[in-house]
């Protein structure tokens, strides 16, 4: 296991989900962490929320200025908050689209952007986006949420670029994971049926996602930047 004692660390989407797996497996790894979600949250030791929409710009620099007031540093973000949904593209409303991209793409770049704007001046720190298998594979219905979680896979390139040497951003793109998110009222029962259509034959555990972001925020993962690991069951093989 990574030690991230001594590290402050921030997760969003932190209320249900890989969000809580995350927030869990760096809390055990000592860090000290701050869980963020636009929901209630229930928090444990190392831990302190704070409310946030990670789709509002005044939302995200109150968080961002409450870390600096309170932790006066951040070493880790990770930004595991988004949302799902499904409608064909003849019944796919704009407004719907822009929440999507909003919470999912947006997010992912205010959260990025407050980051950095703390560890540059540090010289140090980890980002970690979360996307999802379906920027690679597409899926019919749901174009606003693959066409968002594509989005962070470029942004994740392109801040680790610009970022580098001092600071490594990455993105995990987890296939289907059992949370609240894959369940019957984000998704039909014929595509649940579908994720498990895959070599390893089952769906993904939340504490698997917490692991490999545990490990991407550790001392072993120095000499990653600009990737998307892909903890999917065989269901894309990059």
């Amino acid at each position: 296991m990574s030690d991230l004692t001594g590290q402050v660390a921030l997760v969003t989407g932190a209320a249900q989900g890989i969000g809580a797996a995350v927030v869990a497996a760096l809390a055990e790894a000592g860090a000290q962490v701050i869980a963020s979600d636009i929901n209630p949250i229930g928090v444990g030791a190392q831990t302190r929320a704070i409310p946030c929409d990670v789709s509002d710009a005044d939302d995200v620099a109150r968080l961002f200025y409450d870390i600096a007031a309170h932790e006066e540093r951040l070493d880790c973000v990770v930004n595991a908050a988004g949302i799902l949904s499904e409608a064909s593209i003849l019944e796919t409303t704009p407004e719907a689209f822009d929440r999507t991209i909003g919470v999912n793409l947006r997010g992912s770049f205010l959260i990025a952007q407050g980051a950095a704007r703390m560890m540059v001046p540090a010289g140090r720190g980890r980002i970690l986006l979360v996307a999802s298998e379906l920027a690679y594979l597409g899926r019919a219905d749901f174009s606003a949420y693959c066409a968002s979680k594509a989005g962070v896979v470029g942004l994740t390139r392109s801040l680790a670029h610009e970022l580098a040497p001092h600071i490594q951003v990455n993105t995990i793109a987890p296939g289907p994971v059992d949370t609240p998110m894959l369940a019957l009222e984000n998704m039909s029962q014929d595509w649940i049926d579908k994720e498990f259509d895959v070599p390893l034959k089952r769906i993904g555990r939340p504490e698997e996602i917490g692991a490999l972001a545990r490990f991407l925020c550790g001392p072993d993962a120095g000499f990653f930047t600009g990737q998307t690991l892909s903890p999917n069951g065989g269901a894309v093989m990059i």
